[in-house]
């Protein structure tokens, strides 16, 4: 979503889209913990492979998402402070 088009949501629909990639943090945090976790056991129990790695080209992706919602929430921020409106 580009920020020119936050200006067009209402204040609730600013307020959910936050709070949505708050709760979306979270969740991308215990994926990215689970498949580090899935990648050491991997490591240990059946060596070094090609299905070692691949959970970790999982995390990449997710790891790149979550660096995009992060900028996104950034400008949400900034269009719930010119609109003064403090989050629930």
């Amino acid at each position: 979503m580009k920020p020119e088009n936050l200006a067009g949501l209402s204040d609730q629909e600013l307020l959910q889209k936050i709070n949505k990639i708050r709760s979306n943090r979270i969740i991308d945090a215990v994926i990215i913990g689970f498949t580090i976790g899935v990648v050491i056991y991997s490591a240990v129990k059946n060596g070094f492979g090609f299905f070692t790695f691949f959970p970790l080209l999982l995390t990449y992706i997710i790891a790149r998402n979550s660096k995009n919602n992060k900028i996104l929430e950034k400008e949400i921020q900034k269009e719930l402070n010119s609109r003064n409106l403090e989050q629930l």
